[in-house]
C-alpha cells in the first residue's frame, strides 16, 4: 500500500508538467507557449516515428523521449540564457533521481539507466531520442512562425545543425518548406 501511494505521488507530480510553460519561447515574445507536457507528448510521438524509420528500439526511444523533461516538474523549464548561470544538468539529474526514487526498483532502475544513456549520447536510441526533442522544437518554432511570431526563425536557423539521424534531417527538410497548417484541409469540405 505504501508503494502504491508513492507511485500515485509520482504520477501526480508528473501532472505538474501540464502547467509548466516552455520558457525559451518567452524570449521570442510568445506570451502563452506550449507546456512541457505538450512538448513531451509530441516528442515521444516523433521519437517513435524516428525509431521506426531508423530501425531502432522504439520502446527505448519512447521512454527516453517521454521522461526526458520529467525533472522540470520540480525545477521548471529554464531557457538557455538561464542555464548559463547555474549547474543546470546537475540540478536536472538530482531532481530526476529523487523523482524516480518513489518508484519500485524495477522501474527506477530502468529509468535511471535510460536517463544516463540519453545523457551520454553514445547509442543509436539516445541520439534518436535527442533528435526527437530537437525536431519537436523545430516544428513548434515553425508553427509559431506561421502564426506570426517572426523571431522563431532564429531558432530554426541554429537548431537543425544539431540533428544527427538521417530521418530527422529529412523530416525537418520537408517540414521547414511545407505549410504545417494545411494537413486538415483534405479532411474538410468547404464547398457545402
Amino acid at each position: 500500500m505504501k508503494k502504491d501511494r508513492k507511485i500515485v505521488d509520482f504520477l501526480s507530480e508528473a501532472g505538474l508538467l501540464k502547467f509548466v510553460k516552455r520558457s525559451g519561447w518567452w524570449v521570442l515574445g510568445i506570451k502563452n507557449p506550449e507546456t512541457v507536457a505538450e512538448h513531451s507528448f509530441r516528442c515521444a510521438v516523433i521519437g517513435y516515428v524516428l525509431a521506426k524509420m531508423e530501425e531502432s528500439d522504439s520502446n527505448k526511444v519512447l521512454i527516453m523521449a517521454l521522461f526526458n523533461d520529467l525533472q522540470e516538474a520540480r525545477i521548471t523549464d529554464m531557457h538557455k540564457m538561464a542555464q548559463r548561470y547555474i549547474e543546470y544538468q546537475n540540478a536536472e539529474d538530482k531532481a530526476f533521481n529523487e523523482q524516480i526514487g518513489l518508484l519500485p526498483n524495477s522501474m527506477k532502475d530502468e529509468l535511471s539507466k535510460l536517463h544516463k544513456e540519453y545523457r551520454n549520447q553514445k547509442t543509436k536510441e539516445s541520439i534518436i531520442a535527442r533528435d526527437a526533442d530537437i525536431l519537436e522544437c523545430l516544428i513548434q518554432a515553425k508553427e509559431y512562425y506561421e502564426h506570426g511570431f517572426r523571431q522563431a526563425v532564429k531558432f530554426m536557423k541554429k537548431a537543425p545543425e544539431h540533428l544527427k539521424s538521417k530521418s530527422a534531417k529529412r523530416l525537418w527538410k520537408l517540414a521547414k518548406t511545407k505549410d504545417l497548417n494545411v494537413w486538415w484541409e483534405s479532411l474538410s469540405d468547404f464547398r457545402r
